[in-house]
């Protein structure tokens, strides 16, 4: 197993310096020259050279890739442009609030998905199926961006029961703490702040979890049907278990192994889907943050948070690959599953 594993975390490190190097391009070369945007337009070309030269985007391109990504090893990301605040103070100071959303949403996401996954499965060519696969279909087709807008429209224009954006009132929000706010609430007793924070939570953690409930719907049905027509669970309803027993205990459970990889690669894709999500809800995380910076050309930030999105996609891979090959040893030792 150790064997695995350090075999696991090695094909890590070229993912991971490939991601580096591609968005380095990206912000490098390929993208227009940042001076005149942070500097106005009206800035002179001396002003401009100055302010290239003291960032060393004047350096030979390879130079500047040795500096970038010797300082990220060290835990250095760069300045902002504006801020003048390292990037890693200021992705910390946000990614709270993006791990609580992504945290919400696939706690949502697989609650629904493998309910319904269950549903469809046990009541195969039935109604109830055909319902379960309509949503997980809709989920799949339904950019994230739009049904964030059209939840908006509905419970924040139409009924006016939920709020459209941020994460708490201002006179509500706590102080200090993980960052974490439910958390923060709690430890503090505050029901009154926690009950705003899971208000602002619903609209975005409901946008964010459809497209990963339709995968997990989809992956539960397939799975559950496998184990359904399995000879373990013929024998079970044999010995004259009720049918429930049969679904829950011996079916889904065995089940659950392809669909627990899937949750775990769907919580890492869910920081990359919370970038438009926290764009239509002005969510305060490392997203709008991204995006923001995008516009203004902070490309240390923008390749600060893409890196670190990389770095937990990949971790998050590499924990289901270990989990996996710890509950099913034929992974490990590269044997086929039949047999």
């Amino acid at each position: 197993m150790i064997k695995y594993i350090l075999k696991r975390i090695l094909m890590v490190i070229p993912v991971l310096l490939g991601v580096s190097i591609i968005i380095f391009l990206i912000t490098r070369v390929l993208a227009p020259d940042p001076a005149p945007v942070v500097l106005g337009e009206h800035a002179t070309n001396e002003t401009m050279a100055a302010w290239r030269t003291e960032h060393g985007l004047s350096d030979p391109i390879w130079l500047q890739y040795v500096h970038f990504i010797g300082n990220a090893i060290q835990g250095d990301l760069g300045t902002s442009y504006y801020s003048h605040q390292p990037v890693t103070n200021e992705i910390a100071a946000r990614f709270p609030a993006t791990a609580e959303l992504a945290i919400c949403a696939i706690i949502v996401a697989a609650l629904m998905g493998i309910a319904l996954g269950v549903v469809a499965a046990v009541r195969k060519n039935k109604p109830a199926d055909h319902v379960s696969m309509i949503i997980a279909l809709i989920g799949v087709s339904m950019p994230i961006f739009w049904s964030g807008i059209l939840l908006i429209i509905l419970f924040s224009g139409i009924l006016h029961i939920l709020p459209s954006n941020g994460r708490v009132l201002p006179m509500l929000g706590p102080s200090g703490g993980t960052g974490f706010f439910i958390i923060d609430t709690i430890a503090s007793g505050n029901m009154k702040a926690l009950g705003d924070v899971l208000k602002h939570l619903l609209l975005p953690t409901l946008a964010l979890s459809l497209y990963s409930m339709a995968i997990i719907t989809r992956m539960t049905r397939s799975s559950m049907l496998d184990t359904l027509s399995a000879d373990y669970t013929r024998t079970a309803r044999a010995k004259g278990l009720k049918e429930r027993v049969v679904n829950l205990k011996h079916a889904l459970r065995n089940a659950m192994l392809p669909v627990s990889t899937v949750i775990g690669l769907q919580f890492g894709s869910l920081l990359g889907g919370a970038l438009l999500t926290e764009t239509v809800f002005s969510w305060p995380g490392i997203g709008k943050y991204a995006v923001d910076s995008v516009l203004k050309s902070d490309f240390p930030v923008v390749m600060g948070v893409v890196l670190l999105v990389a770095v937990v996609f990949v971790l998050m891979n590499l924990i289901v690959d270990i989990i996996y090959a710890y509950l099913d040893p034929r992974i490990k030792y590269g044997k086929p599953e039949e047999g």
